[in-house]
């Protein structure tokens, strides 16, 4: 399979310009540049920097200036300290994934259509200059299954617009169901040789989102170790209605446990999706909360990391500090030289 190059080793730098606060304190102090020295000692390649629309949009659609220049100070720190920058669009007016009822209009209204775009034509053309080291993210995690066909559509609307901005520029591009793996099978062959495939993998979700409270009857003390048959995450996410999503849909009879052969046998269609239309592919999302054994953590990171190396799938760990999943708080700090090895 084709191998995305500068993008193998990644760290998500959430709660920052997306899904934080807007207040100037926050966002003069949550990330700094000992951070990406940190992470690039960590032996990481490059960062996914994850951007809602309101940290550099007024309520009219009007650019906001000094967000941009929070981004502009992360591009500086990751040419100084030699990483990679993928630029993500977490949030975009109209759609934004954790809220389904503010998102229901997006796929069928043109003027929050033409916005988007309108955004992508603005941070192509000022970060064009920095496509050596930036892959552009077009949206995070397109929720509903029912709107493939119109997501591709504006897709590629999207892409023609960086295209005229950023003609080289590698696209990321994934599926609904939240960026399912499942779902890189429905999006479009690929308008040129530097579209790449996204996917996140959170699975099973009932070990790396254990005690979550925003997943749909996930009790507060709920905790199950990794690995363990295959029957009994299937038993267990039954229980619990936001688990059943994923690999544990429905009955799997080449599954039998978790480990790499779960892992493996999950990502293959998407693997020779890509090999038939030679696209790299790229897991923008993944890791434990912090919440769950370390022990088995690690040995979760083991398995998955074992087939990205496998087949050259790139990818950027969730998350790097705090968000139920900081690699870099106290709860991983017994585990965080294994795992950063593995990254």
């Amino acid at each position: 399979m084709k191998k995305l190059e500068n993008f193998q080793r990644g760290v998500n730098l959430g709660g920052w310009l997306s899904q934080g606060k807007l207040e100037k304190q926050h966002l003069d102090t949550f990330i700094l540049e000992p951070d990406i020295a940190k992470i690039a000692s960590w032996g990481a390649d490059h960062v996914r920097l994850p951007v809602d629309f309101e940290n550099i949009e007024n309520p009219d659609g009007s650019e906001k200036n000094e967000g941009y220049g929070y981004i502009d100070a992360c591009v500086s720190w990751c040419r100084k300290h030699g990483l990679n920058i993928v630029l993500d669009l977490h949030k975009t007016c109209g759609y934004i994934f954790d809220d389904k009822n503010y998102s229901a209009g997006f796929f069928d209204d043109r003027a929050l259509q033409d916005r988007f775009i309108t955004l992508w034509d603005r941070l192509s053309a000022r970060y064009a200059k920095d496509a050596d080291i930036m892959m552009f993210e077009m949206l995070n995690e397109v929720v509903s299954p029912d709107v493939a066909d119109k997501w591709n559509e504006i897709a590629a609307r999207c892409i023609k617009t960086i295209r005229k901005n950023a003609p080289t520029a590698k696209i990321l591009y994934g599926g609904v169901c939240y960026s399912a793996v499942s779902s890189v099978k429905l999006l479009l062959p690929p308008a040129d040789e530097n579209i790449v495939y996204n996917f996140h993998c959170y699975e099973p979700l009932l070990f790396t989102h254990q005690t979550a409270w925003w997943v749909e009857g996930m009790p507060k003390e709920f905790h199950i170790g990794y690995p363990d048959s295959y029957a009994k995450y299937r038993e267990e996410s039954a229980k619990i209605p936001g688990t059943m999503a994923g690999a544990f849909a429905e009955e799997n009879p080449k599954i039998t446990k978790l480990g790499q052969e779960f892992f493996e046998e999950i990502f293959r269609e998407a693997v020779e999706v890509a090999e038939a239309r030679n696209v790299p592919l790229y897991c923008g999302e993944y890791g434990v909360i912090d919440q769950a054994p370390i022990e088995d953590t690690v040995r979760w990171f083991e398995d998955i990391h074992a087939v990205f190396e496998k087949h050259g799938i790139g990818r950027a760990v969730w998350s790097y500090k705090l968000m139920d999943f900081g690699i870099s708080d106290e709860h991983y700090a017994p585990a965080i030289d294994k795992i950063a090895k593995l990254l």
